[in-house]
C-alpha cells in the first residue's frame, strides 16, 4: 500500500458522508451511522403523498449459524480498492465531515470521562461513534498501523431489515454480521451468546463484556474497535518502570523510548507540554502531559475541546529523548448511556426515526463499542523521516511517568480517531 494509503480509513469514512450527492444539495448526517441524505431526498420525505420504491428487506440468519473468524488481510484488500476510486474532488470535503466527527466525539469523550468510575484513565473513538472500517497498511518503510473493526447487529426472531441500510454500513464496517436471537425470554443467556459469538468472531477478549440485554429491545449494536500503532525506532527498554498513579502509589509497566527530533510545545500558561509523534505520513498520536500531575483533569478539560488541533499550530521541531509506557488499554461504553448523559437521548430513544433501518417498530437496546487500543515499538525498524536522530544540540528528556492524555488524528482529514487519559497503564477502562 502507498504511504498516502495509511490515513485512507479516515478519508473513506468521511466521505461515505458526500457519497452520490449533487454538489448543490446540502448535507444531513445523522450523529450515529453518518447516515447521509441529500436536501432532494429529505424534501421528498416531506411529501405524504410521494410515492417512493419499497426497499428491499432480508431477516438476518439465527446466531447459531457458523461464520468465520475476521480476515483481516481481506479487509485491507478492500480498502486499497477504495483508494483507487478517490478523486481529489472527494478528498477536499473530507476535513468539513471530519470536524463534524469531532465536535460530537468530544462531547462525548467529555460525557464518558465524567461517569468513568475506574481510575485507570478512559478511551473512545470518535469515529467509532459514527460509523467504522478496517484497515491494515503500511509500506515502504512506514509505520505499520491496524484497524480493525467488527460490527454485530443482533435483532429478535422475524424482524427485517433494510438491505441499503446494512450495504451502507460497508465503508464504516466491512465486517458487518446481522444475526437473530431471543431477546427477551432470558437477557443474560442472550448477552452471553452475543458475547460468545463477537469473541469467536474477532479473538478480542474485552474487559467489559455484555451482560445483560434489555428484555424489551428488538435491535442491538455491537461493535469491536482494535487499533496498533508499531512505533518505529522506539526499542522496549529493559526491565519494569516506575510509573508515578499519584504522588505516592507507583506501579511497575514497560516503556519505550527514542531519541530523535519531534514536534513539541510547552506552555507554563496551561501547565501542560505537548509531543507529536508520527505514526505514519498523515497520522499522528499527541502526547499531552500536565506539568502537575494534580492538574489532569484541568488540563483535559482545557484541551479536549472542539479547537483542540489549535495547539498543534504551536509546536516546533525540538530534539527530544522521548520515553512513554507500552499501551495496551481496554474500554467498552454504551453509547445509549452516553446519550443520555449529554442530554441526547432522543437520537436513538423510542421516538427516534429509523424507518431506513426497518419497517417494524424498532425498540433500540445497548450500543456497545469496545476498544481495544496498543502502541508498541516496531522491533528492528527504522524511524520515519520526520523522527530523525538529531545531531546538534543535546535532547530534552521527556518522560510520560505520569498520568497524560494522549488523542490520535489524521493530518489531512482533522478526524479523531481515538482521544484517551492514561491515569495507570495497569488499569482495565
Amino acid at each position: 500500500m502507498s504511504p498516502a494509503g495509511v490515513s485512507l480509513w479516515a478519508t473513506v469514512l468521511c466521505l461515505s458522508a458526500w457519497a452520490g450527492l449533487p454538489a448543490a444539495d446540502r448535507v444531513y448526517i445523522h450523529p450515529f451511522h453518518l447516515l447521509a441524505y441529500s436536501k432532494s431526498s429529505c424534501d421528498a420525505l416531506k411529501e405524504p403523498n410521494a410515492e417512493t420504491p419499497q426497499d428491499p428487506t432480508f431477516t438476518p440468519v439465527p446466531i447459531q449459524a457458523k461464520t468465520s473468524p475476521v480476515d483481516e488481510e481481506a479487509l485491507r484488500e478492500q480498502l486499497v480498492l477504495a483508494a483507487q476510486k478517490l478523486k481529489d474532488e472527494d478528498r477536499k470535503r473530507v476535513a468539513m465531515v471530519g470536524g463534524l466527527l469531532n465536535v460530537m466525539g468530544f462531547r462525548m469523550y467529555k460525557t464518558l470521562s465524567e461517569t468513568q468510575t475506574t481510575a485507570g484513565g478512559a478511551v473512545l473513538s470518535p469515529t467509532a461513534l459514527f460509523g467504522t472500517l478496517a484497515l491494515q497498511g503500511g509500506a515502504g518503510g512506514q509505520p505499520r498501523l491496524l484497524l480493525s473493526t467488527v460490527l454485530g447487529l443482533f435483532t429478535a426472531p422475524g424482524l427485517s431489515l433494510k438491505q441499503p441500510f446494512v450495504q451502507g454500513l460497508a465503508p464504516f464496517a466491512p465486517v458487518t454480521l446481522p444475526r437473530s436471537l431471543d431477546l427477551s425470554t432470558d437477557p443474560e443467556l442472550a448477552a452471553e451468546k452475543i458475547n460468545r459469538f463477537m469473541q469467536a468472531v474477532t479473538g478480542w477478549k474485552m474487559s467489559s463484556p455484555l451482560t445483560g440485554v434489555s428484555p424489551d429491545s428488538t435491535l442491538l449494536f455491537n461493535a469491536y474497535v482494535h487499533f496498533q500503532g508499531q512505533m518505529k525506532g522506539f526499542s522496549l527498554l529493559p526491565g519494569l518502570q516506575e510509573f508515578w498513579v499519584d504522588n505516592t502509589t507507583s506501579v511497575s509497566v514497560p516503556m519505550l523510548s527514542s531519541t530523535g527530533t519531534f514536534q513539541y510545545w510547552s506552555d507554563a500558561q496551561s501547565n501542560l507540554s505537548v509531543t507529536r509523534v508520527p505514526l505514519s505520513e498523515n497520522v499522528n498520536l499527541l502526547l499531552i502531559q500536565p506539568h502537575c500531575a494534580s492538574a489532569l483533569r484541568e488540563v483535559e478539560a482545557l484541551t479536549f475541546q472542539h479547537d483542540f488541533l489549535r495547539w498543534t499550530k504551536n509546536l516546533s521541531p525540538r530534539a527530544i529523548r522521548l520515553t512513554l509506557p507500552q499501551l495496551v488499554l481496554r474500554g467498552s461504553y454504551d453509547l445509549q448511556d452516553l446519550l443520555a448523559q449529554a442530554k441526547l437521548p432522543g437520537l436513538l430513544g423510542p421516538k427516534a426515526n429509523l424507518g431506513k433501518i426497518s419497517d417494524a417498530d424498532l425498540r433500540v437496546g445497548q450500543v456497545l463499542n469496545s476498544v481495544l487500543f496498543e502502541v508498541k515499538a516496531d522491533k528492528g525498524a527504522q524511524p520515519p523521516e520526520s523522527v530523525q536522530q538529531p545531531a546538534g544540540p543535546e535532547a530534552l528528556d521527556v518522560t510520560l511517568n505520569r498520568p497524560f492524555l494522549f488523542a490520535v488524528y489524521d493530518q489531512e482529514s482533522t478526524a479523531l480517531h481515538f482521544l484517551g487519559r492514561v491515569a495507570n497503564p495497569l488499569s482495565a477502562l
